[in-house]
Parts: C-alpha cells; structure tokens; sequence
C-alpha cells in the first residue's frame, strides 16, 4: 500500500473521519465520529466512511437486530379478545353459550376470542341441546387475575420500544404470537454499526492529515477570475474504488407481469379487468359460494362502510335465476344449498377477494363462445403479512369457453403458459375448489422441490346454469407474486415490495 499517495486522495470528510476515530482509540460509532469530528450531518460521517472501507483504511462493522413496539394501544384498553371473553365467562359461572358469547362481544370479536381460547387451552367448546357452550379450563382459571405472557409484553411495549435482545427470554415466544395478529406490532429492522481502523489507516495518519479546505471541482468563475492560482485543489487516484452505475430497468414485478399479457396475448387471450368495489353477489353469490361460508366472515374479507351496500336492481334477472340456484339448484341439475338466500347479504360491498369476479361479469355479458379472456390484477383478503401472505396481492385469473372444450384442453393451455413461462417440469394433481369440478393444481419443479402455484378446473353448473351458458368453461386462478419470487429465488413476498434500491439495480434481467 502507497500510503502517501492514499493521503493525497482523501476528501475533507474522509479526513475529519479518521482523526476521529483516531482519538475515540481505532473505533467507534457513527454517532461518536460525528459528535468528535464536528460534522454538520449524520448522513457525511457513513458517506465518508464507505469511502474510507473501500480504501481499506477503515472496516465498518454491522449488526442486525429488530425493533419492536406496539401498534394497537387499544388492546391495552379494551383487552385481548381471549382476556374479554375470559371475563364474561367467568362472571357468567364458568360457562357461557356461544350465542350468549357473540351477543355480549359482537360476532367478529367472540369469533377472534374461541379460536386464542381454544389455542391458548383456555376454553373448551363443548356441544349441548341449547348449542355449543364456552367452558372456562383450568388453565383459564388460573388466568383470571394476571398477565398472560403476551399481555404482559404488549404492557412493556407500550411503555418503550424494545431491541430483540432487550425483551426478557420467557417472554419472547410471544412475539410471533403477536406477530400473527393484524396490526398488534411492529418490528423494525434495525442495524447498529460500527467503525474501526485497519493498520492501513493507521499508517496513513502516522504520516500526518492536516485539515484544510479544498476544491475537488474547477469551474468557469475560478478560471476568469484567476482564483485557481489560490486554491488547494484535491488530488485525485485514478486507481482508486468508482461506484457501479447501473442501467435502468423496470421493477421485477413489472416485468413478470409484461412478460405474463405477452403469453396470453400471444395464445389468443385478451385482457379484461373490473372494479375493485364489488357487490358480494358477484364476488360470492354468484360463483355458488353460500351465504354461510366462512370466506364471507369479517375476519377474512374488507367490507365497506361507504358504500355499505351495492344495488343489485340492474341485475334483477340474474339475481332470481341465481336466487333458485342457491335455495334449490334452479335449472342446474343440482339440489341447491337448501338455505333461504337473501338479497340484503348479497348485496353487501367488499373488496374483490379474487379476479374470477371479473372473468363471470364477463360471461354473463358474453355468453355464445368463443371467449378466452385473462385478467392480472390486485384482490384483497384480510392476511396477517409474513413472508408468504399480504393483504394486497395479485392474481392471475383466466377463463375459455368453447364448443367442445374440455378437461384435457384445460391441462394443455396450462402447460402451455407455464412452459412458455420457462417452466420445464409441470405436473397437475386432483384438487378441490368451490366453483370448479373436476378441479386441479399445478405444480412446478423447482430447485429440487414441487410447488404450488395455482388451481383450475371446469366452472360447475350451478354457476354457468343462470346465465344461459350452455357449453364448458375452462377457469384457472394462480398466484402472481409466486411466479416473481421463483424467477428471482426469492423466500419472503415483502422483498418485491421494499424500497431496496440496490437490490432492484442488481436484479438480474431474464
């Protein structure tokens, strides 16, 4: 190493950095050199520093941790669902009937209660001639007048915002606990680091840095007026580490995407798309999925306050033909649910759950084949986020009616898309599906291993018969993300929606 020569190419910044660190003794935190080396922003002491680390004068080191803090305060006020409900069931005797439980809590709330009573071994569901009945465990019992562990640490959470390290170890099997439950915390990634100086920087300051003032630029000014005769210009090393520039490029899902409408454009698709309001008629109803089903439930799908519900007048014919469908099968062959159906349910607004809404408003508009169509855009489901579920997602969804279509069709065109795709082993498998049958699932070999990567299958009568549709429909519905994170090798869903500059540029282009 030219010592020297390093000295001459230093900046001021990078200067300043090491006579800090030199007289904080070789090492350091970022915020210790700014404090000591007299910086006017944070931002300078790092900018310099990955300068200094890529001279090998100095090393950073980087430690990853998590931050932890609450989201909810209200739990605090009102209490875990499990902790009301524990409540009213011990002032009620130790029992309570689960209609009793729902008309106290409210439905959505006695619903999250029973599943962390039954999880957490505080309850008992148990049958009887008056219906299902909440009876208070032992374990329960014991609970009534302290803090269950993830009580406790939403307290302490409240208080402070807590490193990993800092949370006590008999409470920190709660965190995914809480984690699973939407919008009870947050955690932060966090990394702390820290500087030091390598024997290469060591050297350099043994040959003295004198703080001065200089210009790494000349301008047009400096020459007419003659002030460069004055100024101490920065020298420079040619051979010295120069940022990667990257060129542009679009985001990774954009271009799965694009390279997703070119397949079907080019297998004679065409793109349709709806509107992300919908009625639960057409997004339920419709697709012979009943009233009582417990995708409909709060706790899985967004329904709207404003709208809170959506007029089906303009649909009045269908809603009668798929009415008789529900209560009896209609003219479908089929026995129905055998269940009164009611306007007032269907007509309730959501958030589309998936983009099959999108491709039956096409079929009833358009009825006589040929009709192959596709749609990829966002639906929406209540999904804690984790590395493999978000709240907001996109589907893949794609329909093809046709005189004489059938199951073997349905297998081909998927192995078609998925081959074109650059997919080279596709296996499908019986599946089940509430609006398909037959029905399957196709999987893909990857690194060594079969995925999932979507359904499909032939719509049931009970949802073609009441829009006069008398020949097959093929429907199939993947998961758009999962195709991304394969072409990329990716394990968490979050990473294609982080705002990770670096790890965008460096994307490879497929």
């Amino acid at each position: 190493m030219n010592a020297a020569r390093i000295l001459d190419g230093l900046s001021h910044q990078e200067k300043k950095v090491l006579l800090a660190l030199q007289d904080l003794s070789g090492s350091a935190t970022p915020e210790q050199v700014f404090e000591r080396g007299g910086f006017e922003q944070p931002v300078e002491v790092m900018n310099a520093s990955s300068w200094l680390q890529s001279k090998s004068l100095i090393r950073i080191e980087e430690q990853a941790t998590k931050l932890f803090a609450i989201n909810n305060r209200e739990v605090l006020i009102d209490g875990l669902p499990e902790r009301q409900a524990l409540t009213e069931i011990s002032q009620a005797g130790g029992r309570l009937s689960l209609a009793e439980l729902e008309e106290i809590l409210g439905k959505e709330t006695s619903g999250l209660a029973i599943g962390w009573l039954k999880r957490k071994g505080l309850a008992t569901i148990e049958k009887s001639s008056d219906g299902p009945t909440v009876t208070m465990t032992d374990k329960g019992q014991s609970f009534l007048y302290s803090s269950m562990n993830d009580e406790f640490l939403l307290e302490i959470l409240a208080a402070k915002e807590l490193l990993e390290s800092e949370i006590p170890e008999e409470l920190r099997p709660s965190i995914p606990l809480l984690k699973s439950r939407q919008n009870m915390i947050i955690e932060k990634p966090l990394v702390r680091r820290k500087l030091h100086l390598t024997e290469e920087g060591k050297e350099v300051l043994a040959l003295g840095i004198e703080l001065k003032e200089e210009v790494a630029q000349l301008t047009p000014e400096m020459i007419q007026s003659g002030s460069w005769r004055k100024t101490n210009f920065r020298k420079y090393d040619v051979n010295t580490f120069a940022p990667v520039s990257y060129a542009a490029k679009k985001h990774l899902l954009t271009r799965v995407a694009d390279e997703v409408r070119r397949i079907f454009v080019q297998m004679g698709f065409t793109e349709i798309d709806g509107e992300y309001v919908q009625p639960s008629f057409w997004n339920m109803d419709a697709l012979f999925t009943p009233q009582d089903h417990p995708a409909r439930e709060m706790q899985d799908s967004f329904y709207l306050k404003n709208p809170a519900r959506i007029s089906l007048d303009r649909d009045i014919e269908i809603l009668n033909q798929v009415k008789k469908v529900h209560e009896n099968g209609g003219d479908s062959g089929s026995l129905g649910w055998r269940y009164h159906w009611s306007r007032e349910e269907a007509e309730r607004a959501l958030l589309r759950t998936h983009t099959t809404v999108n491709t039956i408003r096409y079929l009833a508009e358009h009825k006589e084949p040929p009709v192959k169509v596709f749609s990829l855009s966002r639906v929406f489901r209540k999904e804690a986020i984790d590395a493999t579920h978000l709240p907001e997602f996109a589907q893949i969804e794609g329909i093809l009616m046709e005189e004489g279509a059938s199951f073997d069709m349905l297998v081909g065109v998927l192995r078609e898309f998925y081959g074109r795709m650059g997919f080279e082993d596709i296996r499908v498998r019986p599946g089940y599906f509430p609006y398909t049958e037959p029905s399957l699932e196709v999987e893909v070999l990857w690194n060594g291993k079969w995925l999932e990567l979507g359904g499909a299958g032939i719509f049931r009568p009970e949802v073609t018969a009441p829009f006069g549709i008398k020949y097959p429909v093929l429907a199939w519905g993947q998961g758009f993300e999962r195709l991304a994170m394969l072409h990329w090798n990716l394990k968490d869903i979050r990473e294609l929606y982080q705002t990770d500059m670096d790890f965008l540029r460096q994307s490879p282009i497929f």
